[in-house]
């Protein structure tokens, strides 16, 4: 594809994408504010919990095999089926081995009324082997539209069943329905657009070529679950549910932030590298364009976010929930790092080299789980454990960066250029907006106000200083304007 069609084709796959996350997020952000008020902070810890283990049941399913199929440029349609049954028969063998162990791990969480919810939560492996085919087929068309429709109606048929079922007192069931609705709403959806149906073929070649690709995935994949889950897994066992939920909480929603953006402008990157992945010129542009804008667009968000977390808290969720706002606060900064990650990650997948992909986790995870041990043994504090995720994250910035100064000549320090008026203009903004808060006002009226004040001097700022990627995002949008015009 000429250098001129495929900007043009990620530019518009951006804007589906963008669209598809935006609308996923104010779905998903409605329906969490009307559950959080219609249960309790323990059943949310105990969702946690039993996610943890559909979560990793999901790395294992997918197994990297969907990233293969983006990866490669000859895919066909017998691949897909191939990829396919693999996927389906270890879905079922893992759904079997945690239906039999749902009763042990329900027990040793002192939660006995978890075992029948875990059980029917754990369906969504099957679905998910089935939809992560068509999700790869959708990538590597760059035809995000289809996915913005499934994610969003996925998303409003799954929020009324779930408060739906709240309402009537179902409990934990409420969460268990809407994560299970959601899932099979948005294969459902995705069926209809996309053509492509399982047929009785199986390649052996071509599945073996696939796993040599996909098994470093799936253990970088499996590290990062069991990385991320361990955390809960301690905090459920050594402290209370409710605590749990309080942590749960405080880091859904700045990862809902973080996904709306970052998460629209990595997957775009990951197809339109791939299309490139012999030229490191060209995909050290994309890499540098993704990591301006998303940083551009996220660190704002967040530090945002941060500033206003109290006020927003308790005008949401309820007073009920203000414990959760320090935590709140610090995954704000976690997830504000988050563009330097999933850029540098996504070039390893987009040029196929999975295998740095893999040492990268194995040496953040060592750091990682070294750091999380200490704080939830030692220091026995839930502070100090989120505090550990942000140090985690600022090593793993240094540590994700350093293969593409080979890979493609994009060096940290070079990043660090790129990333520096994002991060330097909003803490000026939210330097400016958080004395709001010592004036009294009232919830809305801070919010408003502190949104407003930080948004100005961000933009203002940006604007006389001449940062590139405000420059860049204010042609694109006059670019697009114009085109529909025309």
């Amino acid at each position: 594809m000429p250098p001129r069609d495929l900007k043009s084709t990620t530019i518009r796959s951006l804007f589906w994408k963008l669209f598809e996350q935006g609308g996923t997020a104010v779905v998903t952000l409605l329906i969490q504010i009307v559950m959080a008020r219609l249960l309790a902070p323990n059943e949310f810890g105990m969702l946690a919990i039993m996610l943890v283990f559909v979560n990793i049941g999901n790395v294992i399913v997918q197994s990297g095999l969907n990233t293969a199929i983006i990866q490669v440029p000859d895919a066909t349609e017998r691949d897909y089926s191939t990829v396919f049954w693999m996927s389906f028969a270890i879905s079922a063998v893992l759904y079997i081995a945690l239906f039999l162990a749902a009763p042990a791990i329900a027990a040793f969480y002192s939660m006995p009324e978890a075992v029948a919810p875990l059980r029917v939560l754990t369906l969504v492996l099957i679905i998910n082997a089935y939809n992560a085919i068509q999700e790869a087929i959708v990538a590597r068309e760059l035809a995000f539209q289809k996915t913005f429709r499934a994610t969003v109606t996925a998303g409003a048929v799954s929020g009324a069943a779930g408060v739906g079922c709240a309402l009537v007192g179902g409990g934990i069931w409420a969460l268990v329905v809407q994560q299970l609705v959601q899932q099979g709403c948005k294969c459902a959806v995705l069926a209809l657009q996309v053509p492509w149906k399982p047929r009785v073929v199986f390649d052996g070649a071509r599945a073996l070529q696939f796993f040599r690709f996909g098994w470093k995935l799936l253990a970088s994949g499996m590290l990062e679950q069991v990385y991320q889950g361990m955390s809960d897994l301690m905090i459920g066992r050594v402290f209370s549910t409710s605590e749990l939920g309080y942590v749960s909480q405080g880091k859904k929603y700045p990862n809902a932030v973080g996904t709306l953006l970052d998460g629209a402008i990595q997957p775009v990157m990951l197809s339109a590298v791939a299309r490139v992945q012999e030229s490191s010129e060209q995909v050290k542009r994309l890499a540098r364009r993704a990591l301006k804008t998303s940083t551009f667009l996220i660190v704002p968000s967040m530090l945002l976010f941060a500033v206003v977390a109290e006020p927003v808290v308790r005008l949401v969720l309820g007073e009920a929930w203000v414990p959760s706002v320090p935590f709140l606060q610090m995954y704000c900064i976690i997830y504000a790092l988050l563009p330097i990650h999933t850029t540098n990650l996504q070039v390893l997948n987009g040029v196929g080299r999975s295998d740095l992909f893999l040492k990268l986790e194995v040496t953040k995870k060592i750091v990682g789980i070294t750091i999380l041990v200490f704080c939830v043994f030692v220091l026995r504090n839930l502070y100090a454990i989120v505090a550990g995720y942000i140090v985690t994250g600022v090593i793993s910035t240094f540590i994700n960066a350093a293969p593409n100064r080979r890979v493609i000549g994009y060096a940290y320090t070079e990043q660090l250029r790129d990333i520096g008026p994002a991060f330097a203009l909003a803490a000026a903004g939210a330097l400016a907006a958080w004395p709001v808060a010592l004036l009294g006002l009232g919830d809305v009226p801070c919010i408003l106000l502190q949104a407003s004040i930080m948004l100005a001097v961000y933009l203002l700022l940006a604007a006389l200083l001449h940062v590139e990627e405000f420059t860049y995002l204010v042609n694109t949008l006059r670019g697009l304007v114009r085109g529909r015009r025309g």
